[in-house]
């Protein structure tokens, strides 16, 4: 749920856009990119706890995005990278020592 939070009703129009590489962007699209990928990494860390695997979630949210928009992945596979990271999140958890 925290990630159909973040990837539907809290990204905007605006972001959905401007998280994409655009040469008439208005603003550095890593930017938006950042705050983007960075609202699913205060999801996963607010849900298991773990600062470590929100920042894994960050970063990994923020490639396979960008993936997304340079059109090397399609919405379907997009949405399915994002759903096995989550995965890969809960597997995860019982195992590191430093899920802090």
């Amino acid at each position: 749920m925290g990630h159909c939070l973040c990837d539907y009703p809290l990204q905007t129009t605006f972001i959905a856009q401007a998280k994409c590489r655009r040469p008439d962007a208005q603003v550095p699209w890593v930017w938006v990119m950042l705050g983007h990928a960075g609202t699913h990494g205060l999801a996963v860390a607010l849900l298991t706890g773990s600062i470590a695997l929100g920042v894994a979630e960050t970063v990994v949210h923020g490639f396979i995005d960008d993936a997304k928009c340079r059109g090397l992945i399609n919405f379907n596979q997009d949405q399915t990278l994002h759903v096995l990271c989550k995965l890969v999140w809960v597997l995860l958890l019982p195992v590191l020592p430093w899920a802090l």
